[in-house]
């Protein structure tokens, strides 16, 4: 049932999706159902609402990722990173957190996966101190702009830039981005399945 309707879902939104790569995000949702009814991971209870709200929410973003070296702020239980990191094996992702019930779930899935460009790490954003830097940040339902700019402004590099993934957007909290950064572009992201409104904002440091 989950993996005809993820495939179902994958084929609407018009993304390549490898047959060994929909199973691991099959297998993503599974573990996320088992170890959210001992730890609550996420409100999402139904696997199948999982795939839509989880997973292709997720994915949707991978067209837009430029560079080789991600992290993914507040990651929660992995989302958007594991999604990403499994369609995008090309690419290297840093999962952070704080809360260690959530890292330990992100690490099992890695090992579960066998999944090689991923690394979780926790942590406080503000204590963490990457070398070298980011070619992108990323954030998925983690702060305000204006909070999410000012507590990892040191994370991408010279030439990097933020990802924040938004549901409606909000045109007070584009406004209210601090000094030194600059909003690049926003962008309508269509997830099938789900009649809701995302966006994702794109900014960038300037001098």
């Amino acid at each position: 049932m989950l993996a005809k309707r993820l495939s179902t879902l994958i084929n609407d939104s018009g993304l390549t999706v490898s047959a060994e790569q929909q199973a691991q995000l099959v297998e993503l949702v599974r573990m996320l159902d088992k170890w959210n009814k001992a730890y609550n991971l996420t409100s999402v209870r139904d696997p199948m609402d999982m795939l839509e709200k989880h997973i292709l929410d997720s994915i949707v973003v991978g067209p837009h990722l430029q560079g080789r070296r991600f992290i993914d702020v507040g990651t929660g239980p992995g989302l958007p990173g594991l999604p990403l990191a499994i369609c995008n094996p090309d690419k290297e992702f840093v999962l952070l957190d704080s809360l260690g019930k959530r890292i330990r779930f992100i690490r099992q899935v890695i090992h579960s996966l066998g999944l090689t460009n991923v690394t979780a790490v926790e942590s406080r954003v503000e204590a963490y101190q990457p070398d070298p830097g980011f070619d992108v940040v990323l954030s998925r339902a983690f702060a305000s702009l204006e909070d999410m700019l000012t507590w990892c402004a040191h994370l991408p590099t010279a030439e990097g830039h933020f990802l924040a993934l938004k549901g409606q957007l909000d045109a007070e909290e584009l406004a209210a981005i601090p000094a030194g950064f600059e909003v690049m572009n926003t962008v309508a992201l269509k997830v099938p399945g789900l009649d809701a409104q995302r966006h994702l904002v794109q900014v960038k440091k300037v001098d």
